[in-house]
């Protein structure tokens, strides 16, 4: 982006601060839903700074900006705010400030040391949090609101009137007035009356809808009022068709205006209510009237544990997938050995071949395709001034995911394209094992993520190398492709494996300036045996695509984990090869040939 936008933006910016005798804005990449991935509408902190990574938080003040971010953009940001005010804050670096330690010395002179943040795109707990921190800070004050895009963003995008569809039964599993029932039946073992739903997958996920107004997430712009009488959805209602309308009526669903949440909590009727403070919006958690249960929400645990019908639906999407990858990995190293192919036109042809197969609906988020250095950024996104030219040498980093009707995919395949050095060899190697030692793990039912995902780590840490993303998350069915509340990571998440759960094994390692590896399979948690000593689990891989057998350093596997890979290779080319053709059949059998 041109350098002297940014610059106008920022002026035009402090102009509005003056105005509203403010000192600083503080814009978040959320909307108010507190969504992983926001529509244009309220892509804010973007626009202010240039800055399009998933991640961050953008500061202004009247003669300085700071952006914080965390390790998979420090690369990406440094790039993107070059020439810019923005300096970078490297989160969980050593000597970085936080964002209120920043500001106390940024206005430690100020004669007004007002600060901004928009209420409705922060949720309750951060702003309380931020309200003590900046009065720790020379007494700094927090104004919520205001919202300044309003004012100097002109050509804001509006948010979407896209329609809402509806998720047939065969592919949902159980009917949305069951799942309604369900979840009061959990709010009532919280001793709450009703709550609001703010979670834009949550409300799909329990009322059996889908839409399409944020990007690669098939969510629609809405709340969800409980009662113990009363369901409302908040939504507006030109996304509506009306037989979306009498599906509603039908499961005992009402309909309200978006706009008319804030007066749909004033006149909540029950004597308390069930909110989540690390959800819900700073603006609507201050404007309940009744008694506040500050819990999270029951339905992120409910729809994490796929039922049968979800779990199947999986397993055809991971069928569909796969054979797109296969004519995919057959057709990438010819072509690139051909000459012209770069990191973007490979992504299309990627996307071209997913596209032809059924209930194809889109992306579950930007493929990935980094080349040799682009690899090491781990969001990177090709762009015209950075595609590069494929050649037959090297590593190319390919992370892609898929949104089919029955099914979600996330998938990561590292891909020798030719000769490769002895350092790249290694490192994909100790990865591979890291990736297969996860898979091969038995657990305890009710342990955490974080307890397991030292087992993906420790042949990294073993030679000195490690990774600052987490091992692995949750995946939404046709929803989120990042889904919770369970992760696999090495920061502490309390929330406990369960058997039908999906999880991503994706460990990696990034060597910024010459290349980075990562492999990712998408995993089923599945019961494993009972002793006395409780029930056990273990992971059924349900991702079908060849690993690259070419960088591995053989001497360096175990028995296990060789193993383990023969095994996953004859699975993929007994579950895909009835439906290619004779060539691809021929490339896959050879490809997942077994390491005798």
């Amino acid at each position: 982006m041109d350098r002297t936008v940014i610059k106008e933006r920022i002026a035009r910016l402090r102009e509005e601060l003056r105005r509203e005798h403010l000192s600083a804005f503080i814009f978040s990449t959320s909307d108010p839903h507190n969504s992983e991935y926001t529509a244009d509408h309220w892509k804010g902190r973007e626009w202010i700074s240039g800055f399009t990574g998933s991640a961050g938080i953008a500061v202004v003040t009247l003669k300085s900006a700071a952006l914080w971010t965390d390790s998979r953009y420090f690369i990406q940001a440094e790039e993107q705010l070059r020439g810019t005010e923005f300096q970078l804050m490297k989160l969980k670096v050593e000597g970085t400030p936080t964002m209120a330690e920043w500001l106390g010395k940024e206005l430690q002179d100020a004669e007004v040391k007002d600060v901004g943040i928009d209420g409705m795109v922060n949720t309750a707990n951060s702003v309380k949090g931020l309200i003590r921190d900046l009065r720790a800070q020379g007494g700094i004050t927090l104004r919520t609101n205001f919202d300044p895009l309003q004012r100097i963003w002109q050509e804001r995008p509006a948010i979407s009137e896209n329609p809402v569809v509806i998720q047939p039964l065969e592919y949902a599993g159980e009917p949305a007035h069951e799942k309604l029932t369900r979840i009061r039946k959990a709010l009532r073992e919280q001793h709450a009356d009703g709550m609001l739903m703010t979670a834009l997958d949550d409300i799909a996920w329990t009322l059996n809808l889908r839409g399409s107004d944020v990007h690669c997430s098939p969510v629609f712009v809405s709340y969800l009022l409980i009662s113990t009488t009363e369901v409302t959805l908040y939504i507006n209602k030109v996304k509506l068709t009306p037989d979306v309308v009498s599906y509603l009526h039908a499961e005992g669903v009402g309909v309200k205006s978006y706009e008319e949440v804030r007066q749909g909590l004033k006149d909540y009727f029950e004597y308390n209510i069930l909110l989540d403070g690390d959800t819900v919006n700073y603006t609507l958690y201050k404007s309940v009237e009744r008694e506040i249960v500050d819990a999270p929400s029951p339905v992120m645990k409910m729809k994490a544990v796929k039922n049968e019908r979800e779990i199947a639906g999986f397993k055809s999407a991971m069928l569909k997938d796969g054979i797109a990858m296969v004519k995919f990995l057959k057709w990438l190293k010819p072509a690139v050995e051909a000459g012209g192919q770069t990191e973007m036109s490979v992504e299309r042809k990627l996307t071209a071949l997913k596209s032809e197969q059924p209930l194809f609906r889109g992306l579950s988020f930007d493929t990935i395709v980094g080349y040799e250095e682009h690899g090491a950024i781990v969001h990177y996104e090709a762009t015209p001034e950075t595609d590069a030219v494929l050649q037959p040498k090297g590593l190319l980093l390919i992370d892609s995911g898929t949104q089919y009707q029955d099914g979600t995919t996330d998938v990561t395949r590292t891909i020798a394209l030719g000769p490769l050095t002895e350092e790249q060899m290694r490192v994909y190697t100790l990865v591979l094992k890291g990736h297969i030692d996860l898979q091969l793990l038995r657990f305890p039912e009710g342990a955490c993520g974080t307890q397991l995902d030292a087992v993906a780590r420790q042949p990294l840490w073993q030679a000195g190398l490690n990774f600052l993303h987490g091992t692995g998350h949750g995946v939404g069915c046709y929803l989120n492709c990042h889904e919770g509340p369970h992760q696999i990571r090495m920061e502490w998440v309390p929330a406990r494996l369960q058997a039908g759960m999906t999880v991503t094994d994706e460990p990696g390692v990034y060597l910024e300036g010459r290349f980075g590896v990562r492999i990712e399979n998408t995993l089923l948690v599945t019961p494993y045996m009972e002793t006395e000593f409780g029930k056990f689990l273990q992971f059924e891989t349900l991702t079908l695509c060849p690993i690259d057998k070419t960088p591995i350093v053989l001497e360096m596997m175990t028995p296990k984990e060789i193993e383990w890979l023969n095994a996953y290779h004859q699975h993929v080319f007994d579950t895909l090869s009835p439906h290619l053709s004779d060539e691809e059949k021929k490339w896959l059998r050879r490809v997942t040939a077994p390491f005798i």
